[in-house]
């Protein structure tokens, strides 16, 4: 096997024969998703395939594990890689989920991974609701929004938790002793009063999570006008999409221009109007240890219209994961703007009893004015609709 060059932590191909192409391209893809791939690897895997033959692909993948040698408790990813490469099955599992149509893909928009998709159609619309994954691209209109109140008063408007850091103050009782030793040896011990610390308020973090299922077209583009107001009223805001995939789009909503932000968001989600697995996608968001870290101690905010085609259990231990670590979980839906609803569907009924508030989510002025009074204690839980005997 000739040699390659390294550039930029990359694997370039210097020249190398035309059937080598997959080997060396199997060993990109394995550096793009996170396992630490040496170039002595690629090369030792490219001579091992030459030396075993091959004689079928059993001896191109021995040859993998071999040489590149994953950790145990990524193997299962790593075979995931191995199928998608050399069997054109673009599916790539989540460790511990079951393979088949029911997985959840996840799109983090700060990783540098690449992920592996199939071709995306583009649509003008999709099922209203179904478990079917449908692909679609979307463009969004600009019609002019204006969320400046939202922008300018979602930081102060947030609940407070005290911090672990303290700071100076001249009132209260609690001494800072490491500054008031200080200042006594500096002054021969002697000072007037010893000086006086308090722990430091912040806000907490808000976790935007949005429905783009085909049920919830006429609300999306709303919901990601509030969103880009939101992230970029406080730094502490956090958004991501659901639909039969799982999205990040926070850097996309840091853009200050609300347009182009909307349009890098549009570019980044592939299940636009499509189905929805809202407990399963729910499920592989708290899967991922960082993405869960954003709702520990946060304010939740689930904009859906919670109608569940799936498994109900599913959506329920979501939610039931989400009430146990979250300060404030709530559910904007846009059914709700009829007077006349109820929650009655199975997955609502069992959901209900770890929500904190189920509002209106069908309009932007009532999502605003909610979002707004985050800072005030949510109503008795016996107002919600569906509460009242």
């Amino acid at each position: 096997m000739n040699k390659f060059l390294v550039c930029d932590a990359a694997l370039v191909p210097g020249e190398l024969p035309r059937g080598s192409s997959p080997l060396l391209g199997f060993a990109r893809l394995l550096r793009r998703f996170g396992f630490a791939i040496a170039p002595e690897q690629a090369t030792a895997f490219m001579q091992a395939v030459t030396l075993l033959g091959p004689r079928s692909m059993d001896d191109i993948r021995r040859a993998a594990v071999a040489t590149f040698a994953p950790a145990p408790d990524r193997r299962v990813e790593f075979d995931a890689l191995f199928e998608s490469w050399f069997y054109g099955d673009v599916r790539v599992a989540i460790e511990g989920e079951e393979q088949g149509e029911d997985k959840t893909e996840i799109k983090d928009d700060s990783d540098t991974a690449e992920e592996l998709a199939g071709p995306v159609q583009a649509e003008t619309g999709g099922e209203l609701t179904s478990k079917t994954e449908q692909l679609s691209i979307r463009a969004f209109a600009n019609d002019g929004l204006r969320l400046a109140t939202l922008e300018r008063e979602i930081g102060s408007a947030l609940p407070w938790r005290r911090s672990f850091r303290t700071v100076r103050t001249t009132t209260g009782r609690n001494p800072d002793i490491r500054r008031s030793m200080r200042k006594i040896l500096s002054a021969d011990g002697d000072i007037p009063s010893p000086y006086l610390r308090r722990r430091q308020r912040m806000p907490r973090r808000l976790l935007l999570l949005i429905d783009v299922s085909g049920s919830m077209k006429l609300h999306t583009e709303d919901y990601l006008k509030v969103a880009h107001a939101a992230v970029q009223g406080t730094g502490r805001a956090e958004v991501f999409s659901f639909g039969t995939r799982l999205t990040r789009l926070t850097s996309a909503l840091r853009i200050r221009n609300r347009d182009q932000a909307l349009a890098q968001a549009g570019a980044l989600v592939d299940d636009w109007d499509g189905g929805t697995r809202i407990g399963r996608t729910l499920l592989a968001f708290l899967s991922v240890p960082r993405f869960s870290a954003f709702a520990r101690g946060a304010v939740v905010v689930i904009l859906s219209d919670a109608l569940e085609r799936g498994d109900p259990s599913e959506m329920e231990t979501a939610f039931r994961r989400f009430s146990a670590c979250t300060h404030r979980l709530s559910l904007a839906t846009p059914l709700a703007g009829d007077p006349r609803f109820r929650p009655e569907t199975e997955a609502l009924c069992a959901i209900l009893p770890t929500l904190d508030d189920l509002v209106d989510g069908s309009s932007v002025a009532g999502l605003t004015k909610f979002l707004l009074s985050l800072g005030r204690a949510a109503p008795p839980i016996e107002t919600m609709p569906g509460r009242v005997l």
